[in-house]
This record gives structure tokens, sequence and C-alpha cells, in this order.
């Protein structure tokens, strides 16, 4: 199933698109697709009802982020072994975590901020991880039961605040609209192998990253168990995963966005989003 949240900013309802295309107000059976909506549970009944008897939303309406009242906003950096090549950077051996605010959440289609005294924005589509089922302490041959699903995720970086002032990366990864979630939350049961999806992003329609989730250093299980073993995983929460190759820092010269720019970016099977740059 592919589960969306639809409607203007703060006032969106939970939807599905319908295999016709269409888009169905499922409000009636869930409050939001946050916490325990995103259950196994849940998933099943919804399977088991006409989804066509819940009422139609008009195909134009704002998409909002996927995933409601996100707990933890968790990133593995440096997780694809192309992308660690193109920057110079070591392979790591065990996932490097860092975290974004949640308040950088934002809808997949709505305009990308470019915030004051930005002069190094960065693009970088990401496989996200949206966790169904609290996890603490699990072994990787059980991690993916903990999963509900996944999304495109667009983690925007602000170099010069990520890597040239003092402190961790969370500068420049937090600011708002740095965190464009979905168009949907493609259920876990849709994606028999989140470590083969093609990956790709484009600025003002110039090919930036190709990539596959097949070159991933550490796998969506092996994410979800090393997190696992330091911190509880709650439902709702998101991982973003890393991404591939082409990012603008590591370009000859590196080439970064401005107000005006377009960004389009998706993951196969998972939806595609579009970003107007603006300044903030």
């Amino acid at each position: 199933m592919k589960l969306l949240r639809v409607g203007p900013q703060g006032r969106e309802k939970p939807a599905v698109l319908t295999p016709d295309g269409t888009l169905r107000d499922v409000s009636d059976l869930v409050d939001d697709w946050d916490g325990l909506a995103l259950s196994d549970a849940v998933f099943s009944q919804l399977g088991q009802v006409d989804l066509t008897s819940f009422p139609e939303l008009p195909a134009a309406s704002r998409i909002g982020p996927c995933v409601a009242n996100v707990g933890k906003f968790i990133c593995i950096g440096l997780n694809y072994a192309d992308h660690a090549a193109e920057t110079g950077a070591d392979v790591p051996a065990e996932p490097v975590v860092f975290f974004k605010a949640t308040s950088a959440i934002c809808g997949p289609n709505d305009n990308l901020e470019i915030p004051r005294r930005s002069q190094k924005t960065d693009w970088e589509v990401e496989l996200g991880v949206v966790i169904g089922k609290a996890a603490k302490y699990v072994s990787e041959a059980e991690a993916m039961d903990h999963v509900a699903g996944y999304c495109v995720i667009h983690d925007v970086s602000e170099r010069a605040f990520q890597l040239e002032g003092t402190g961790q990366w969370v500068k420049g990864k937090s600011c708002d609209t740095f965190g464009p979630i979905g168009p949907y939350l493609v259920t876990r049961d849709e994606v028999p192998d989140p470590q083969n999806l093609s990956m790709w992003l484009d600025v003002n329609g110039a090919p930036m990253q190709r990539g596959s989730s097949s070159t991933m250093i550490f796998s969506v299980a092996h994410i979800v168990s090393y997190l696992s073993q330091f911190m509880s995983l709650q439902p709702g929460d998101v991982i973003s995963t890393g991404t591939p190759p082409g990012v603008g820092l590591s370009r000859n010269p590196p080439q970064y966005l401005k107000a005006g720019d377009v960004v389009t970016l998706g993951i196969e099977g998972l939806g595609q989003q579009r970003q107007l740059c603006v300044d903030a």
C-alpha cells in the first residue's frame, strides 16, 4: 500500500493511493499516519476494506510528509561505497550516525528554503526507512519485522554549516525544509528487496545523482539492528540511510543550490519529489 498525508500544512489528512491512482481519505479509519497507526495490524485491516468506499480527495491536493509526529529523524552518513569514494573518505567500519531536527521535515513538493548566509546548500537523495514496531536490541535477522515501510527522503545539507564550523553535523542538516519526506510511505510488503532500488536526482533537469541501494555498505537490516543496540526505535521514527554519488560537494568544481533552482528526485517504486528553491 501507498500511504500519504494530504492537505494544507498542519492540517493533513491520512490517505491511501489506490491502484487506479486516486487519493482516498482514510481518516475514518486512522487519525493520522503516525505511531501505532503504522502497525501490521492496521495495515492488515486496511487491506481487508473496500478502499473505494472512502471519500476521494482532489488529485491536485498538496501532499505533506508521509509520516506525522516523527519522534526521531536518524541519518546514516557515508553509507554508499561509491559516494565514500567520491568524497575521498575511507569506508566506515560501522554506521556513521547523526540526527536531523524533526522541524526540518516538510512535504515532498514544498519549497526548499536556502538558509540565510548559505553558500553551500547541497542535495542528497536517500532511501528512508520508517519504523512500525518498537525495536530494542534486535538481531539483524529480526530487524525487518520492525519496519513499516519505505519512502523517498531528500537529505538537504548546508556544507559550510555542516563541515566548516565547530560542533556536529546537525547544524548543516536541520534547517527548515531540509527534510522533504514522501510522497508516500510504501509498506514493506511491496518492497521485497530494499537493497536493489535505483535512485536519481536532477537539478534544473540536469542529471546529478544516479545510483542504487545495492551499493549501500550497511543494509537496512543491519542499520535497524545496529541502531537498536544504542537506542530504542519507536513506531514512526524515520531513518535516512545514506546517498549515492553525485552530490554537489564532490563535483569539479563544486556546485550548490540557489534560489530559482528546481530539484527533482526519486527512488524506484517509491515515487518522486519536486522542490523549487527559494531564499529563506
